[in-house]
Order: structure tokens, then C-alpha cells, then sequence
């Protein structure tokens, strides 16, 4: 990154997704956004349904995935806006997903995810649990469709990472905290490095497909996500949330839609965008900063790293 010329447009912090997509004719492409029931990943569905996408939301919970798909048909106009279950630590569930695509795929959303949960827990393969859904399962469902990715020309990938990431790089030695205690916030934050790893992996292997990937940075936005944290935080992390400037969902949904849609992005790969950006290198070593993307996270040589790994566990 220190390489080469930092990539900006004329959006910022408070540029709403209404206006990323305004404008966009994305007639014709086909679009699955992951958790889409909940959060920035509606508001993302919206927008790029509001420009003629055939987005179907990937989600858990399919009855309220059809519940949010059949409110955005109705606003949108557009009654190509479909949901399907997809459980992104159950590889049957995966594999059920992926197999049934058929066709292009234009736009992959890695958008859900889990955060800070304050007790460790595995997945029946002994997986840390958010690093098994924020990074392997998506990890996971893009192998799945990388033919259809290609098949799409110009297809690109967006990774939902975190600030978080800022509080851990990926610990090779002991991802799955087997020999170290458990510390939710560096859970989350290797599972969010492994996200920013995977759109960098993905730009470099997958760049003769003419697929493009990069890792965003939401923003802070006050949803479910955070659950987890209510009468359960440190001092530092009620200090810094307390501090934090918060964004509304449609502001939080705007980098992703950017992203995801804008023609500005064309040929943009491996990048990390926070605010409709890209973010600065950021080497502070305070984990509690709220900007900027580590170098280890940008790392090509942990990138391989990582692709081997996640390819080797899930291995049969």
C-alpha cells in the first residue's frame, strides 16, 4: 500500500448509500448479500436493489430474510429480491448454498457477522466461533462461487472487516485460542484481519478472472452486533464506545455500496475502505483507535498464509 497512491473519491463519513448508488444502472447483475435480515446488510440490499440488482439475501433466519426481501421489492420496485438459508459455519449448509447458484454471480456482500461474544465457543469442528463465521465461513462460501464470479466478468468481492481488526493480527499459532485465554476483542479482531486477508488473497489470485476484492470498514453503527457488549464491557471498551462517533445505517451501508456498485471502484483491487476511502496505514499501537488499516492486515505473504489454512480446514 505505502507503494502506491492512496485511492479517494468525493464521499466521506456522513455520504449515505442513496447517494454511492445514485445514478448506477445495475440492471442485469446479480447480487447475494450475506446476513441481510438485520443491520447495514438491509439497507445494503436496498440500495442495490433500488438499481435494478437481483439481490438475494443469504441469511439464517429465512422467514425474516423474506420478510425484509418482500419490504425492499415494495420500495424498491424491483421483485427480484429473494432470500435463501445460509448458515456460514455449517459447511453442509454452505456447500447446499453454493451448489444451488446458477449462473453469474456480479456481487458477493461478505456482510454478516458476529462480534465480541464474552464467553468462548467452538463449532463442533473445535472452531473458534467468530472466526469460524466471520472469516472461514465466508472464506468458504467465496470458494464456492468463485466459478460464478468469473463467469460474471468484472465480478467483485466485498469483505466486511472492522476497526476491530486493529486489536489483533491472525495468531497462526493458536487461532482457536487452544493455549491462550480466551479475550473476546482479540477473537473478533483476528476474525476481522482474516476478513481484510481474504479480499487481499482473493485480488491477487483471482485477478486474471477479472475479479476484483476489497475489505471495508462499516463504521460504527448502533445494531445487534452489539449485543453482546451491553452490561458486559471493560472500562476501556465502554470508554471508547462511549467516545465513538456513531453512523446511521444508511451512512453505515455506504462504503459497502460503494464498493460493491460504484463505477469509480472499476479495477480497484485489495484495497481496505473505511468512509468511502481508502484508509491510511495506521501503526498507532493503541488497538482502541478507530481508523486506519494495520499493515499486518494488508500482509500478501499472510494472506497465502491464511488461503492455505482456511483451504486446509475445510478440507473433508
Amino acid at each position: 500500500m505505502s507503494s502506491r497512491e492512496r485511492f479517494t473519491t468525493p464521499y466521506g463519513f456522513h455520504t449515505t448509500a442513496n447517494e454511492v448508488i445514485e445514478g448506477v444502472d445495475l440492471t442485469g447483475k446479480r447480487a447475494i448479500v450475506t446476513g441481510a435480515a438485520s443491520g447495514i446488510g438491509v439497507e445494503t440490499t436496498r440500495a442495490l436493489a433500488s438499481a435494478g440488482a437481483d439481490v438475494t439475501l443469504a441469511v439464517r433466519n429465512v422467514e425474516a430474510g423474506n420478510r425484509v426481501a418482500q419490504e425492499i421489492a415494495a420500495k424498491t420496485g424491483n421483485s427480484k429480491v429473494t432470500a435463501a438459508p445460509l448458515e456460514l459455519t455449517d459447511r453442509a449448509s454452505v456447500a447446499s448454498f453454493t451448489d444451488a447458484w446458477r449462473g453469474p454471480l456480479h456481487i458477493l456482500v461478505n456482510n454478516a457477522g458476529i462480534m465480541a461474544l464474552p464467553e468462548l465457543h467452538r463449532t463442533p469442528e473445535g472452531w473458534e466461533l467468530q472466526f469460524a463465521t466471520n472469516y472461514l465461513g465466508h472464506f468458504n462460501l467465496t470458494l464456492g462461487l468463485h466459478d460464478a464470479l468469473a463467469a460474471a466478468g468484472g465480478a467483485r468481492i466485498v469483505s466486511l472487516s472492522s476497526s476491530g481488526h486493529l486489536f489483533s493480527p491472525v495468531v497462526f499459532d493458536d487461532i482457536h485460542f487452544e493455549r491462550r485465554p480466551y479475550e473476546e476483542w482479540a477473537a473478533y479482531g483476528q476474525s476481522k484481519t482474516g476478513n481484510v486477508l481474504l479480499a487481499v488473497g482473493a485480488a491477487k489470485r483471482w485477478a486474471d478472472d477479472g475479479i476484483t476484492a476489497n475489505a471495508v470498514m462499516p463504521g460504527g453503527i448502533r445494531t445487534g452486533l452489539q449485543r453482546h457488549q451491553e452490561g458486559n464491557a471493560t472500562p476501556e471498551v465502554e470508554e471508547a464506545f462511549a467516545n465513538f462517533t456513531w453512523k446511521t445505517v444508511e451512512e453505515g451501508a455506504a462504503t459497502s455500496v460503494l464498493v460493491a456498485a460504484s463505477p469509480l471502484l472499476e479495477g480497484v483491487t485489495g484495497r481496505y475502505f473505511e468512509d468511502c476511502n481508502e484508509a491510511e496505514l495506521n501503526t498507532d499501537p493503541n488497538p482502541y483507535a478507530d481508523s486506519g488499516v494495520r499493515p499486518y492486515a494488508l500482509d500478501t505473504d499472510d494472506a497465502e498464509r491464511l488461503w492455505d489454512l482456511g483451504t486446509a480446514m475445510l478440507r473433508p
